[in-house]
């Protein structure tokens, strides 16, 4: 007898609460769902695509957060932006003002999250630009931080950081991360060394001190895959130009015209013995080069480089004799991670460097090594990485083809990325409609059970026992819609599909409405009591 009225008190709740909605609603939703297009277009014509993502960061020194912290978290709109300069929007005067070492990257993400208006950042700062990726829930207050510590880092004011910086938002943002990672954004296409840097940001992103959540190093790690993909699938980066290749070639072009000397004739020097040093040996050894002058602060990184280089006569120098090397030099490079002038106006006009024989000076660094005066001494061509984009003109025009090819790979990679971010815009739809059934599901619980009682039928087990069917069998009928809500695929089918259950089910409305009601009975028992 006890279970039979316990079974229909449990079919009572369950058809009440289903009553509360529309009787089709369910099959609806999957008949929405099914029908609506697929479509494989990733971009947005406003370029703002909402997102919605957990700002959960591993770490294991902050506490668990409850299930209604996590709801909470989840059920906030997270937008990806980029906010930044490069060499093809800013001067190397600005880019250098930002320059931030890579060892300091999330130090400066830390300092823009720090105000609590940016959720997630990563800092990507490389001698031809400065980018920040952040997330944050109002895409304005965001903004106006990123630009902010801008202004304070770079000592600059907001309308001429404003007259030189880029800003991109939703698919935008994504877009343009996958065209750095591939190296189409590079000045010399297809150059190889900006993906090594897109992977250092993400690699600092995810570290222990990094502010890179659950959007942005899921944004960088789908880059650095597109990066590969296009590296390996196409031929973009066979006979590609670097940097420090270009300035080779900038310095073979015209050392006739400057130097009234051959470039194999010229006798070369390079101040710094790091990363680009090794490239510009390289490049310079393919072109037959046989010595070379390197000055650096101490004897290690050159001693490196003579040993990876044998068939190159390397002369090693410290900074002690930089000016006698320079004497000496037709052609000097410099790159060094120095924020100050190795070489300018002054320090040569000190050294009686200034008005001689000709020299050429070529800085490839940011900050730069070289000050812009030396162009004012006779007899001395200086030039900087700005001077580089007529060199690598001929090299995008010969790239037009594998292009194409590159961005119809990153469009995919791009089109995962952002059927990713889509799924969780299901999140707080999903979580609605649980909270909105076992609102009604727990009423007419409440309901029944004051009844149960009243003709005390029923123990407190089997009581506990109907309220652990009631769960399951509204569980298992909502199980469809959401689980139809999570697979689609499509981003303007997920959207839809979301409108559709928010409208069938009146999510948002009935969202206020039991806010309502559950302040309203807090208040009714507080004055009971």
């Amino acid at each position: 007898m006890k279970l039979n009225t316990a079974v229909t008190a449990v079919a009572t709740i369950v058809a009440s609460s289903m009553m509360m909605s529309s009787t089709d609603a369910f099959a609806g939703v999957n008949s929405q769902l099914s029908l609506h297009p697929q479509t494989k277009s990733v971009r947005n014509t406003s370029g703002m695509l909402q997102m919605v993502a957990s700002n959960e960061v591993e770490d294991v020194v902050k506490p668990r957060k409850t299930r209604q912290q996590r709801l909470e978290a989840a059920s906030k709109g997270l937008q990806v932006h980029v906010v930044g300069l490069s060499i093809h929007h800013a001067d190397v005067n600005v880019r250098e003002k930002l320059a931030v070492p890579e060892h300091e990257w999330n130090d400066a993400s830390k300092e823009i999250c720090s105000t609590g208006v940016v959720a997630e950042a990563a800092v990507l700062s490389t001698c031809n630009r400065f980018e920040v990726y952040y997330a944050a829930t109002d895409a304005r207050e965001a903004m106006a931080r990123v630009t902010e510590y801008l202004a304070e880092r770079g000592g600059l004011s907001v309308s001429t950081l404003r007259s030189n910086l880029f800003m991109l938002s939703g698919d935008d943002a994504v877009w343009h991360l996958m065209r750095v990672a591939g190296g189409l954004d590079s000045l010399v296409v297809g150059e190889g060394q900006i993906l090594s840097q897109v992977r250092q940001c993400h690699i600092h992103s995810i570290e222990e001190d990094g502010c890179g959540g659950k959007v942005l190093s899921r944004l960088l790690n789908n880059a650095v895959a597109a990066g590969k993909r296009v590296r390996s699938e196409t031929a973009i980066s066979k006979g590609s130009v670097s940097i420090s290749s270009a300035a080779v070639e900038l310095s073979e072009m015209l050392s006739l015209p400057d130097l009234n000397l051959p470039f194999s004739e010229a006798r070369l020097a390079v101040v710094g013995a790091g990363k680009m040093t090794r490239l510009l040996i390289t490049h310079l050894a393919s072109r037959g080069l046989q010595r070379i002058a390197i000055v650096n602060r101490s004897l290690g990184r050159p001693a490196e480089l003579a040993e990876q280089f044998p068939d190159v006569d390397i002369e090693i120098k410290l900074m002690d004799d930089l000016w006698d090397v320079v004497g000496r030099s037709d052609i000097v490079f410099t790159a060094t991670s120095s924020t100050d002038y190795v070489i300018d106006e002054l320090l040569l006009e000190e050294n009686g460097l200034a008005g001689g024989r000709p020299l050429m000076l070529v800085d490839i660094s940011v900050p730069r090594n070289v000050g812009e005066d030396c162009k004012n001494i006779p007899n001395v061509a200086a030039y900087n990485v700005d001077d580089l984009k007529a060199v690598v003109a001929k090299n995008t025009a010969m790239r037009q083809r594998e292009m194409i090819e590159a961005e119809i790979l990153l469009r995919e990679e791009a089109e995962q990325f952002v059927g990713w971010r889509e799924s969780l815009s299901a999140i707080p739809t999903i979580n609605r409609l649980q909270e909105r059934a076992d609102f009604y599901r727990q009423e007419e619980l409440k309901k029944c059970t004051r009844k149960l009682a009243q003709n005390d039928s029923l123990s407190d087990s089997e009581m506990e026992a109907v309220e652990r069917l009631s769960r399951g069998i509204v569980n298992k009928l909502l199980h469809g819609p959401m689980s139809h809500l999570r697979k689609t695929e499509s981003v303007e089918g997920k959207q839809a599909a979301v409108k559709e259950l928010n409208s069938m089910f009146r999510l948002e409305e009935n969202a206020a409405d039991n806010g309502r009601a559950r302040n309203g009975r807090g208040a009714a028992n507080g004055r009971r009591r």
